[in-house]
């Protein structure tokens, strides 16, 4: 998923540089892609990451509110 390659990333990474779709407009737009899939970090760092995100979610407040608001909306447990 993360690579270059990958059939998620590819064609945003591919684009070229006038594209005409607003979301490419300006030069952050790639940059900010490429971090949010933390392309820099090995598999075992990205893996440590993941796993601190979850925890970090597990044990939110809002996730539990969130969670409470979908099962009483639509039953989703």
């Amino acid at each position: 998923l993360r690579s270059p390659q990958s059939p998620c990333t590819k064609p945003c990474l591919s684009r070229p540089a006038g594209s005409q779709l607003p979301c490419f407009h300006g030069s952050s737009t790639i940059r900010n892609l490429k971090e949010r899939f933390h392309m820099n970090m090995t598999e075992e760092q990205l893996q440590l990451l993941i796993n601190q995100m979850v925890d970090g979610s597990m044990r939110s407040i809002t996730t539990k509110l969130y969670d409470g608001f979908q099962y009483l909306t639509n039953g989703i447990m």
